[in-house]
This record gives structure tokens, C-alpha cells and sequence, in this order.
């Protein structure tokens, strides 16, 4: 291993304690499995097996001004062009690996809901432009499935307890109907 590789690799592991340490605080339970690393949805259908609830896909995209973590059922098409107006955006792109790893702390195919954990502005110190959207469709299923900073795992965690960690990482996520043409503003569900 060279030693950006090594670097890298006990950053990640410091920022998945601090992921397991802030999910323990808050009183929120996963389960966690470990597979081969996946890099696309075809890949980890492929190798997930039975692992129950609903698998997840996270998108972070950009327009000129900012940022958003969209997150949504694996299957859910994702027309760009139709969220600039449910999101308020300019033309959407897909952010560089690079922006990624400096807002989110991840690499491309590691993109979570849980590296709300590591986020920060693009300088590494000012709040990020970042809003964090989900898709209503996915919050029916109970478990939701994301990597957990890294593509050799699965985490496992309840719809609810999700949208609980967000808000403690200081976002307040929104919902949108991806399934509707155009896309559709959404309330949240409200959990016991």
C-alpha cells in the first residue's frame, strides 16, 4: 500500500468511527454487511442476495450556486432536467470527484446519506451549500440500505432513524415525489 493509500484508508476508518460513534449517541441501531466493493446499482443487486428493505441510490449534484445529496430508491429514474424546477436549480450536473471528496468526504460509488457526517464547504471550512433530498417513495420501505462511508458494506437502518440523523448533522431534508412528471414537492412522513 503507498502512501496516499494508507492515508486514505485510516481517514476513512477514523470517519466511520465517528459515523458508528454518532449513531450510538443518538440511540440509533444498523446492521451492517460486508461484501466485495460495488461501484453501480447492477453491481450490487448482483451480490446482495436477500439483504431485506429498500436499496438506495445517492446522487450529488450541483448547479452554479449549490449543492444536493438527492437520495432515492436504486430503480427510480432521475430525469436532471425535470428537478431544476421542484429544486429551484440552474442546469444540474453531476458534482466532480473531487468536489465530492472535499464536501462529503467520500469517493464516487461511497455516496450516502451517512457522509453528512464529514460535510463542509468546498474551501474545507465554510457551512456547504448542500440540501439534502429524498425520494418519498423510498421512506415507505423499512429497512433502507446505504454504504456506510465505503462500497464494501451495506448499512441497514430505519426510515425514521434516517431522516433523525440528518437533522442531527444540522439538515433539515426535504421530500420529493420522484415518481410524479415533473417531479413533486412531498411532506415527510411522520413516525411515531
Amino acid at each position: 500500500m503507498d502512501g496516499a493509500t494508507s492515508e486514505a484508508t485510516e481517514g476513512l476508518a477514523e470517519a466511520q468511527a465517528r459515523l458508528w460513534a454518532r449513531l450510538a449517541e443518538l440511540g440509533i441501531r444498523t446492521r451492517t454487511v460486508e461484501h466485495p466493493p460495488v461501484f453501480t446499482v447492477a453491481e450490487a443487486k448482483a451480490l446482495r442476495g436477500e439483504l431485506p428493505g429498500g436499496h438506495c441510490k445517492s446522487l450529488f449534484l450541483r448547479d452554479k450556486r449549490r449543492h444536493w445529496l438527492l437520495v432515492a430508491l436504486e430503480d427510480q429514474r432521475i430525469d436532471l432536467k425535470a428537478l431544476r424546477a421542484p429544486l429551484g436549480a440552474g442546469n444540474l450536473s453531476f458534482a466532480s470527484p473531487e468536489r465530492l471528496q472535499a464536501m462529503l468526504g467520500v469517493t464516487p460509488g461511497s455516496v450516502t446519506p451517512f457522509a453528512l457526517i464529514n460535510a463542509r464547504g468546498e474551501d474545507g471550512g465554510r457551512e456547504p451549500t448542500l440540501t439534502v433530498v429524498l425520494d418519498r417513495a423510498m421512506l415507505a420501505f423499512d429497512p433502507l440500505n446505504y454504504h456506510p462511508l465505503r462500497n464494501d458494506q451495506t448499512t441497514a437502518i430505519a426510515p425514521a432513524d434516517l431522516v433523525r440523523f440528518i437533522r442531527a448533522c444540522g439538515y433539515e431534508p426535504v421530500a420529493l415525489d420522484l415518481a410524479a412528471e415533473p417531479p413533486q414537492p412531498a411532506a415527510l412522513p411522520q413516525w411515531p
